[in-house]
């Protein structure tokens, strides 16, 4: 079939607002979340843009102490739950992964249709009580505050944000069940590309964590509404109980954030070094690693809270534990650039980026790790900067790095390469500038979500938000070259990195339903000789 003489792919395959709105084929339903993705992005972005505007100068004169708090939690909430947490799973790994797999969709594709749903339904009921009023918690909704105190709109956001967890649990099944089921003949699990076991680990960790968090978050509706005696002191609860539940979720939530970039990372560095991916099992076993210590850590948000010395101690070893198979990857990734034959093209300077600014959060993390430092440093600035390292410098940078090498396969057009590699070195320079003095801030004593400081911290954030404008300008320009390509892009050809994975054997854009004829696969990912690629199978 063809489409005004072109073959048919995804795109031209039906035009109508109702074919997408119902559609269920993956590919659709990554671009239906990369839109929405989108959105919340820019409104997370423009509440960080206020909250530096205020830093600029040390009396609080930009908007009130009121406005400041809910402006911070607008920003988290929006941010951790309708950004970080989806952003590669939902886009990169919904239209990718049964790519890689050789299958030609998900195994339940209304199930995903289904979990956009939620997830629209969610954020926009969140966004609902930001626009009545917002919300003053911060985002993470601490007890008894949240129940007793607060008078700003906390149960509809909870609600949004619980509508939404359904989302996560139906994404992270759907990818489960399709790994296990519907690889292509001769795929086996050692010759999945790490970005699927990444996306693998990360399903896991959704489909054990989340409910967990949906029951916190019913109890603190519970108590808030019918004053039942939970966290709350005064009613007989305990708001450490909270802590531990909360964070029990959110430890876990934060690999849920970067694992797929890393996985990303390891699709990148191999194809752009020209070499076999060094070490290639340890990569996968450290993924799972990471996601099964990642649930014995979340300790080390409370060493402050009252908890046994011991609890503490055991807190603190495990959590120097998890930074050992974080620090394995970044040494094999390394190791896969030494004596390679390396293209410095854009999606490869945005995984140069990842590993510079995630190494410095994980170092950073290991500070924070020490009981002692963490007594001085909690709930200050170096905390702060430490979170953005690992999620805005490592989730970040990765999903703008999968995002830039999987275009030309998406929209079947090639964009700007030397906008892209400036947009990426300006990102990269703008994050450090706004980032890193938080950490000086920190160390000094500045202590986090404050509306007005002493006047001697004033330098280091006039430095932040000056690095804040330039980091804008580099998350902001993408947004303009891949639209221009979308338009005056060349086409693309079906591999244009000359990478090996499954997905580059599909046509770009791909057809419907994904390849002509199921490939055989014949050898594992990464399969380099000399700098040039053998492809995992040879007809697709």
């Amino acid at each position: 079939m063809s489409h005004e003489g072109a073959p048919l792919n995804y795109l031209t395959a039906g035009t109508t607002l109702h074919s997408w709105l119902l559609t269920t084929d993956h590919k659709r339903i990554a671009l239906l979340y990369f839109a929405s993705i989108t959105f919340f992005f820019l409104v997370g972005g423009a509440a960080a843009t206020l909250i530096r505007l205020e830093l600029v100068t040390p009396a609080g004169d930009l908007v009130s102490a009121d406005g400041y708090n809910r402006l911070f939690t607008m920003h988290g909430v929006i941010m951790v739950w309708f950004f970080l947490v989806p952003s590669i799973p939902v886009t990169l790994g919904n239209f990718i992964i049964p790519l890689m797999l050789g299958a030609r969709d998900l195994a339940f594709p209304r199930l995903n249709l289904m979990s956009w749903y939620c997830y629209v339904a969610g954020g926009l009921i969140t966004l609902f009580a930001l626009l009545l009023g917002g919300l003053d918690t911060g985002w993470t909704f601490y007890e008894p505050y949240s129940s007793a105190f607060s008078n700003s709109y906390v149960v509809l956001a909870v609600l949004g944000i619980f509508v939404s967890g359904f989302s996560s649990v139906m994404t992270g099944l759907n990818f489960i069940v399709t790994i296990h089921k519907l690889r292509a003949p001769g795929l086996t699990w050692y010759r999945l590309p790490v970005f699927v076991w990444s996306t693998y680990a990360t399903s896991l960790i959704l489909i054990l964590a989340t409910p967990v968090l949906a029951m916190t978050l019913l109890m603190l509706v519970a108590e808030r509404l019918l004053h039942v005696g939970i966290f709350d002191p005064a009613l007989g609860g305990d708001p450490l109980l909270f802590q531990h539940l909360f964070w029990f979720y959110s430890h876990p939530a934060v690999y849920i954030m970067i694992l797929p970039s890393m996985g990303v990372i390891s699709e990148l560095v191999p194809c752009f070094a020209r070499k076999p991916l060094f070490g290639y099992r340890f990569v996968v076993w450290c993924s799972i690693a990471i996601a099964a210590i990642g649930f014995l850590v979340w300790g080390h948000h409370m060493f402050v809270a009252g908890q046994s010395v011991y609890a503490s101690l055991t807190f603190s070893f495990l959590s120097y534990l998890v930074a050992v198979p974080s620090a394995i990857k970044v040494f094999n990734w390394t190791a896969t650039l030494h004596k390679g034959w390396i293209h410095f093209d854009a999606p490869m300077l945005y995984a140069f980026g990842f590993i510079g600014l995630f190494t410095i959060g994980g170092l950073t993390g290991l500070f924070l790790a020490a009981l002692a430092i963490d007594v001085h440093v909690t709930d200050t600035y170096f905390v702060l900067a430490h979170f953005h390292y690992i999620m805005v410098g490592g989730a970040v940078m990765g999903y703008f790095g999968g995002l830039h090498y999987w275009w030309p396969k998406i929209t079947g057009r090639l964009y700007p390469e030397y906008w892209a590699r400036f947009t990426a070195i300006i990102t990269f320079f703008g994050f450090n500038l706004t980032f890193f003095p938080q950490f000086i801030l920190g160390y000094l004593g500045m202590p986090r979500r404050y509306q007005s400081y002493p006047p001697e911290f004033q330098i280091w954030h006039v430095l932040s938000s000056a690095g804040a404008s330039i980091l804008a300008v580099g998350y902001a320009l993408p947004l303009f070259y891949l639209a221009w390509s979308l338009v005056r892009g060349r086409r693309a050809p079906a591999d244009p990195w000359r990478a090996t994975g499954l997905e580059w054997l599909a046509r770009s854009p791909p057809p419907p339903h994904n390849f002509e004829e199921t490939p055989i696969v014949t050898r594992g990912p990464y399969c380099y000789e000399d700098g040039e690629p053998r492809p995992q199978a040879d007809h697709g």
